[in-house]
């Protein structure tokens, strides 16, 4: 029985009542996916749902896209601070439509690149399609993650300085002991590591850093010592950036072949569903597209 279903069995948690049963990727991210979490980490999940056939194909409903009344399509799922009665674990989770969860991939967001790339012990619940979907993950793998996750850890770097915490919370605890936020700090220095790994080795080991994350979360580094950091490293990634053999963007083909290869083995044949043209026609109809594209700019 997974997570959702004994939780849901408890009445803590209220997803749409489809959610459980199609839901195909669930793992550990956080702290413990990091490894650097302790006794106290909450446990936060992420994974993706597959929602009913006329969610994904609207037309199957009779929905002409901007006209009239529009479905209201599921996105995702996300309930917080939900406490496990049987043995007192605190949880956040947060589940996606599978549509929603490749756009975010395809986009290279670091939550969603990282929940694909969590180590096996994390990963609390797959099945066929979660297997397929993460087996291909470096498909996904693309240089647009520079900016992304560079615009992130310049956000972490952010609020690692900003100390305003409220008193008696974990993070008032630790800025009155180290001077700043070193949750925020480690974050900063774990998605430049992750970057180079993704620039350079094409793959992704969230723990190969979790030595010096554990230092900065102990307070062995000072707040300059991560601006430092990170300083050095952003002059440095910029030229790894430069040099990487990665795709500059994402292969949106490939990428929509697995989707659908995911959808056919939940609602079988998709011959209703998607029409595919021959090579020749799609390449036609590229080149009308570029062509009407000039003409508009003229």
């Amino acid at each position: 029985m997974s997570i959702l279903n004994k939780l849901e069995k408890q009445g803590v948690i209220h997803p749409p009542n489809w959610l459980i049963a199609n839901t195909h990727y669930l793992t550990l991210m956080g702290s413990i996916a990091y490894g650097v979490s302790s006794d106290s980490s909450d446990s936060d999940v992420y994974g993706f749902t597959i929602p009913r056939k006329d969610q994904i194909f609207p037309h199957l409903s009779g929905e002409i896209p901007g006209f009239g009344k529009q479905i209201n399509r599921f996105s995702q799922w996300s309930e917080h601070h939900i406490i496990d009665r049987d043995t007192q674990k605190e949880y956040d989770f947060t589940v996606y439509s599978i549509i929603t969860y490749f756009q975010l991939l395809m986009d290279n967001n670091p939550n969603m690149v990282d929940s694909l790339f969590t180590p096996d012990n994390c990963v609390i619940h797959s099945t066929q399609i979660g297997n397929l979907v993460r087996d291909n993950r470096k498909i996904f793998l693309h240089k647009g993650c520079w900016p992304k996750f560079k615009g992130y850890s310049y956000s972490q770097l952010h609020k690692m300085s900003i100390k305003n915490p409220e008193p008696g919370s974990k993070r008032y605890a630790d800025i009155m002991k180290n001077g700043y936020d070193t949750k925020f700090a480690y974050h900063v220095c774990r998605l430049l590591d992750e970057v180079k790994q993704i620039l350079t080795l094409h793959d992704l080991d969230l723990q190969r850093s979790r030595e010096q994350m554990k230092a900065i979360r102990r307070g062995e580094w000072t707040e300059p010592d991560i601006r430092d950091y990170f300083s050095r490293e952003e002059k440095n990634l910029e030229k790894i950036y430069a040099e990487s053999t990665l795709p500059w963007g994402p292969d949106e083909d490939k990428i929509k072949q697995l989707l659908l290869d995911c959808l056919e083995i939940q609602y079988g044949s998709l011959d209703k569903c998607v029409v595919v043209g021959n090579n020749y026609e799609v390449a036609l109809r590229k080149i009308e597209d570029i062509i009407q594209g000039i003409r508009s700019k003229e």
